[in-house]
């Protein structure tokens, strides 16, 4: 027999060799990797699949594999993170239909059991009756208005038009309000004309929960404001106040859906945290942004920001 012969015989067992313990070593790895990924589905917890092998075709489907249990991770995080909102958010609305609801009560049952009550005071309560019953209605318009914005189910048709007016009569819309609270009112409107591609219910609705937020909780402050500029092209809209502001900390998420910003020392901070979702959810529909900067007791601002409109509608 040639060594040539012997060299070949050899080598043909070596490679037999090698196949069957490769075959062996990647069974190893399979079951492995099925018995420690069983053990991930099965107890619901958060982690990698780590499994020791050489090659290379198993390292691959392995990293593919622990992508996939990265995303399926931050979907049950945010499932999560829904749910709770959605428990704080149905527990914040009813606290505020239950409150005024609760008042309606007593006010119909005081009316009912004192029929000698005079004429002032008996209209008196009747007018604070109207006033609770505006405030479910509005807190009820807020959900559903929330609701419609997220399914899509609410179009904003959008056309050209001009910025100034709707936030001169927005103002205006809420003088009284301004009035009664004592606040320095500064406003700074250019007469020039500022056009965007907008809807002019939508920027309506935007204007009038940003003014009564300012009013609400920055009345501490004394100061209110609403001014309109342009910046490169875009459209800038600032509404204002120097109350008590928004920490640092929070600031990103005051947008979210059900967020809310609690101050038990005062029941008017209380709110199921529909106000500003629904507001970001028109700014955007509106092709905008809306973003908040604040400093306690020195500034705070939401400022939306526009694309400006030239003289005809795309």
């Amino acid at each position: 027999m040639s060594v040539a012969t012997v060299v070949f015989a050899l080598a043909f067992v070596f490679m037999i060799g090698w196949h069957f313990y490769r075959q062996r070593k990647s069974k190893e790895s399979l079951l492995a990797i099925e018995e420690k990924l069983k053990a991930l589905v099965d107890q619901e917890t958060s982690g990698k699949l780590l499994v020791a092998t050489d090659e290379k075709e198993l390292q691959l489907v392995l990293a593919q594999i622990n992508r996939l249990l990265a995303l399926n991770q931050q979907q049950v995080a945010h499932y999560h993170k829904a749910k709770l909102e959605q428990r704080k958010m149905l527990a914040n609305i009813s606290h505020d239909l239950k409150t005024p609801l609760t008042v309606m009560i007593a006010y119909i049952e005081k009316l009912e059991l004192d029929r000698e009550m005079p004429e002032q005071e008996r209209m008196r309560i009747i007018g604070r009756l109207h006033e609770k019953t505006e405030q479910v209605i509005s807190q009820m318009n807020k959900f559903f208005a929330l609701a419609k914005l997220e399914a899509g189910d609410e179009l904003l048709p959008l056309r050209r038009m001009e910025l100034n007016e709707v936030c001169r009569q927005s103002v205006l819309d809420h003088y009284e309000w301004l009035a009664s609270t004592g606040m320095d009112v500064q406003i700074d409107i250019p007469e020039k004309p500022i056009y965007i591609q907008g809807n002019e219910e939508g920027l309506e609705r935007v204007l009038s929960n940003l003014i009564a937020n300012a009013i609400r909780y920055g009345y501490e402050g004394n100061v209110f404001g609403l001014s309109v500029t342009e910046e490169e092209g875009q459209a800038v809209v600032d509404v204002w106040d120097k109350g008590k502001g928004i920490p640092e900390t929070e600031q990103e998420r005051i947008f979210e859906r059900m967020y809310t910003l609690d101050d038990a020392r005062n029941p008017a901070f209380h709110g199921s945290g529909l106000g500003l979702s629904i507001t970001k959810r028109l700014v955007v529909a509106m092709k905008g942004t809306i973003t908040a900067i604040s400093t306690p007791y020195q500034k705070t601002i939401f400022r939306c920001t526009f694309k400006k409109s030239g003289k005809t509608t795309p």
